[in-house]
């Protein structure tokens, strides 16, 4: 009997101890900082629905948090997810925000949703009914696609590699060329770089990448874990233009995508430095030099870690040889 009572006795001890540790815990859970809405996005009420459901608890100052996730040590790491979120993108300080940005915030969106990034799973696991679904992502496309007005997909195309370095070529010519507010300067030397990959994407834009010698030769040994200093990538985007024929061939210039590689740098952003140059003025993105950290690395990691935080680059890989490659590293 003794014996059985002072098992009892343990248990109680135990769980009275796991119970005053749990409760101690709540006195250094801080409730997460309130925040007003300033503007929020405007979309579609199919979309801003969409949003709401599975997007704004985290990306907007409009949480509408579970009771669990408001109890200690769930709630650090809530708040932490939260904080980091709106840096990102919310939903809630839609201002200032230009037609081009909310465009691009909306691809961004997409390209989550689509390769199943976003919402992240373990926040699904606990809210299920945030879970997106393929009408979901069909929807968020349409608006999307909706913004840059593009045109019905053209079936049975033959997509050629637009000549850069011709008078055909549709980008600007600039004599003094624009910088990007976190230091990344636009040049036309990239036009007579090799071409290390080509893509298309669903708003019928061409979109080939060039590198400068440090990252073809990056690409050809397969060595871009990491990619070696001084590597600049650049994604050069044009319209794509149907001929009479049916070929279709680099039209109207979008834009030039450029990644500068200096880790002592870009810290922040993974030692990439990001810039992007819009339209025959070559205008760059972002208001202030944090724009690569808020808008840009964000989807480069949850979707491209593989290939050193670049989309598309390289086309192919070795795969055997490239675990040989990083097991020497």
């Amino acid at each position: 009997m003794n014996t059985v009572k002072k098992k009892r006795n343990l248990v109680a001890i135990a769980f009275l101890a796991i119970l005053g540790i749990f409760g101690g815990l709540q006195l250094f859970s801080s409730p997460l900082e309130g925040k007003p809405v300033t503007r929020k996005i405007e979309a579609p009420r199919e979309v801003i629905a969409i949003l709401e459901n599975s997007c704004f608890n985290c990306h907007s100052n409009q949480q509408n948090l579970s009771w669990y996730d408001k109890i200690a040590p769930v709630s650090w790491a809530v708040n932490k997810d939260i904080k980091r979120a709106r840096e990102v993108l919310n939903f809630s300080e839609w201002e200032n925000i230009s037609p081009a940005e909310h465009q691009g915030k909306m691809y961004a969106i997409l390209n989550m949703m689509q390769s199943g990034k976003m919402p992240l799973h373990e926040y699904t696991l606990l809210h299920p009914a945030a879970k997106i679904t393929e009408k979901d992502i069909e929807t968020i496309k349409k608006y999307t696609l909706s913004l840059s007005s593009a045109k019905p997909s053209l079936s049975h195309i033959t997509i050629n590699q637009p000549a850069h370095t011709t008078s055909e070529t549709q980008s600007p010519k600039s004599s003094g060329f624009p910088i990007s507010p976190n230091g990344v300067q636009y040049t036309d030397d990239f036009k007579n770089w090799k071409v290390i990959s080509m893509s298309t994407l669903f708003d019928h834009s061409i979109r080939v990448i060039y590198g400068n010698d440090i990252a073809v030769k990056a690409v050809e040994t397969e060595n871009f874990h990491p990619w070696p200093e001084g590597s600049i990538v650049v994604k050069s985007v044009w319209k794509q233009e149907e001929l009479p024929d049916g070929e279709i061939r680099a039209g109207k210039f979008i834009n030039a995508q450029f990644m500068v590689k200096d880790s002592k740098k870009y810290q922040d952003t993974e030692g990439w430095g990001f810039a992007k140059f819009s339209g025959d003025d070559l205008h760059p993105t972002g208001k202030s030099a944090s724009f690569a950290r808020e808008s840009c690395i964000a989807c480069h990691r949850q979707l491209a870690e593989k290939t050193g935080y670049l989309f598309d680059v390289p086309m192919k890989v070795n795969t055997q040889r490239l675990i040989q490659n990083l097991q020497k590293q």
